[in-house]
């Protein structure tokens, strides 16, 4: 199917486009893994695993979620600043 095909019928929503999707080769973009080692001081892994079992996630998920909102909320702060000069 070409692009313009698979465009029409997915605006369309006629049909289940996942049949035409070959998933086995799909891959996320920007998603590539890479481990990191940080040190962290005790009072801090004592807080993050608080919070953790608050939300019923891992640590590694909380600070994931948490430095992923921060990079964020800093990239749209220094878009800001960048439009209103």
């Amino acid at each position: 199917m070409k692009a313009e095909e698979f465009d029409k019928t997915f605006d369309d929503d006629k049909e289940d486009l996942l049949e035409c999707l070959d998933l086995s080769t799909a891959k996320r973009p920007n998603q590539v893994q890479k481990r990191v080692n940080v040190d962290f001081p005790t009072w801090m892994i004592e807080s993050l695993d608080r919070e953790a079992s608050r939300l019923g996630v891992t640590r590694q998920s909380i600070i994931k979620v948490w430095l992923a909102e921060r990079l964020e909320e800093t990239a749209a702060n220094k878009a800001f600043q960048r439009t209103s000069r």
